[in-house]
Order: C-alpha cells, then sequence, then structure tokens
C-alpha cells in the first residue's frame, strides 16, 4: 500500500486500526502467559517517545515458571538519521512503527527459552509492510516437542500461503543464526519482514496473517509451559542453562535488528534490553563432555533441519 496525500485520513486510520489490535494482543498475551506461570503477575509501565507516540512495556519475574519476561507494546513515530535509515534499510528516515514485541526466560533448564514479534512500519515514502516471527530455544532439544512446535506453526502458513512456512523457515534458519559461533540460536520457527502492501497481498490478508502469527505464539509457548514446568532439574542442567542464556545475549546484542533499531531510534532502553536474561554466564571454553544431553543439543543447534519429517 502506498499512502499518499491525496488520502491523508487514510494512514492515519490504517495506524489506528493496526495499534488497537498490538495494544488487545499485548493484553490477550499477558493473560494467557500469566495463567500458564501460575503465581506470576505483569509489571506495567507506560512511556513516552521523544518525537511521538510511546508504549507499554510489561515484564514478569520470579513467578513459578517465568524467571523473567516481557510482553512489550509500542507505537512511535518520528525520524532516524540518514546514516540509521541505510544501517537499517529503511527507504526514508521518516517513520511509523507499531507492534508487540516478546521474550520470555523461564527458570526451569527444562522449559525452552522463546521469542515473538509482530510489527508494522510505515516510511516516509509511503511504504508500509509487516514483519514479525517466534522461535523457540531449548535448553535440552526436546524431539518431539521441537516437531510439534514447527507443525503447529506450519498449520498457521499453510491457512494463509503454502510458501510461507519453507519460505520463513529457512529465513529464521539464517536469520537466528550465530555466525561467531557457527550456530542457531535454538531450533527456529518462523521469521518475514517487509512484508508489503499491495506487493505481497492487500492489508487485510498480510494483517490477518500477522494476528495468527500471534495467536500461534500464545497457544503453543503456553503448552509446552505447562508441560515442562514440573520436570525435575540438576544443578549441571542449571549451569548449562546460564550458558545458554549468554548465546541469547550475545545474539541479541550483537546481531539482532530490532534492538539496533529501538537504540538507534532513541528507543527506551530499559525496554528494548527487557530482551536479556536475568543471569547468564561465559566460562572459556566450556568443556561439553562426548555423548552428553548437552552434546545432543549442539547437534540441533544447525540450520536446515526439517523438523516435519
Amino acid at each position: 500500500m502506498v499512502l499518499t496525500n491525496d488520502a491523508p485520513a487514510a494512514p492515519q486510520a490504517v495506524r489506528a486500526t493496526v495499534a488497537e489490535w498490538m495494544r488487545w494482543f499485548q493484553d490477550w498475551l499477558c493473560e494467557q502467559l500469566a495463567a500458564a506461570d501460575g503465581t506470576g503477575t505483569f509489571r506495567e509501565d507506560a512511556w513516552v517517545h521523544h518525537s511521538g507516540g510511546g508504549g507499554r512495556t510489561r515484564v514478569i519475574s520470579q513467578g513459578a515458571v517465568l524467571e523473567k519476561g516481557g510482553v512489550n507494546f509500542s507505537a512511535v513515530e518520528g525520524r532516524i538519521s540518514e546514516a540509521a535509515a541505510r544501517t537499517l534499510l529503511m527507504p526514508d528516515p521518516n517513520y511509523f512503527a507499531t507492534g508487540v514485541s516478546v521474550v520470555q526466560h523461564p527458570g526451569s533448564p527444562l522449559v525452552p527459552i522463546s521469542h515473538m514479534n509482530v510489527r508494522y512500519f510505515e516510511a516516509g515514502n509511503g511504504e508500509a509492510w509487516f514483519g514479525g516471527g517466534l522461535d523457540l530455544t531449548p535448553i535440552y532439544v526436546d524431539e518431539t516437542q521441537a516437531r510439534w512446535f514447527h507443525q503447529q506453526i506450519k498449520q498457521v502458513c499453510d491457512q494463509h500461503n503454502p510458501a510461507y512456512y519453507p519460505r520463513f523457515k529457512q529465513w529464521a534458519d539464517e536469520y537466528f543464526y550465530l555466525p561467531h559461533r557457527q550456530e542457531t540460536r535454538g531450533i527456529g520457527g518462523i521469521f518475514f519482514d517487509r512484508l508489503t502492501v499491495g506487493q505481497d497481498g492487500t492489508f487485510e490478508e498480510l494483517f490477518a496473517f500477522v494476528q495468527a502469527v500471534g495467536e500461534v505464539y500464545g497457544r503453543t509457548y503456553s503448552t509446552l509451559m505447562r508441560q515442562n514446568a514440573g520436570l525435575p532439574h540438576t544443578e549441571r542442567q542449571k549451569q548449562w542453562q546460564l550458558v545458554r542464556r549468554g548465546r541469547y545475549a550475545e545474539f541479541n546484542l550483537a546481531i539482532d535488528r530490532g534492538t539496533k533499531f529501538g537504540l538507534e531510534t532513541g528507543g527506551r532502553t530499559e525496554s528494548i534490553l527487557m530482551s536479556l536474561p536475568p543471569q547468564c554466564e561465559w566460562h572459556y571454553n566450556f568443556p561439553i563432555e562426548p555423548g552428553s544431553p548437552e552434546e545432543a543439543t549442539q547437534h540441533w543447534l544447525r540450520p536446515g533441519i526439517d523438523w516435519l519429517s
């Protein structure tokens, strides 16, 4: 969709429609996660962006399942530098952006870390697009659960476009990758960016797909929380969790585009860095024993795995 001066009300109407759903989705998802946790509640901080708009940061901590997690909503607008626009592949330095960003860090090493993001952008030249994705970072990969997770995502993708899952799954494998470690962040999921309104589908079609991505995340991750929360774990498993959390932090600080966009546009630092775990560790040449569960997990941390075969 190209928004022109011939219809000045259209951009505002579209923005309001998407932002309203994003607010609703934040409410709904917090309810789903809090119910699955059992005891934790989300604390909200409302904030204002320096150049226009603002958001609501919601954080849960020390719950029965979730040691730290966040579900953040924002709807902001402004202008970034020409250099930052080029770095972030923005066609124009003026922008409007709204979305919900989610990261959950469970206390148990047997409950996976999870991430989800859905977003809508408008550039100052009139281009508009959706982006998003979801992925899972198990500390110990459960093959059955990994396959189930991908099956749920594929079903949603197929309802909207049969080409989506293979395309966006490959994109996730490539995006959620630490080249300096030569390993994926986890078992992947889907990632998509710049689904341009008018070029890749109508506004209604693309918006419906983004809504479905948000719903499947809430449903699947709540299920995994409930299935794994009560499993016993050892101190060795807890230490491995801290090591794997360190890899998660490396990705978010060095590679993640959302982190870079937030910092480049002067976003709220506490909200942007909410994605980092409460504790993590880095060890020199951390030993992984041959034949151990840790080695088995490392085997799965590579792109191109067909989780549906």
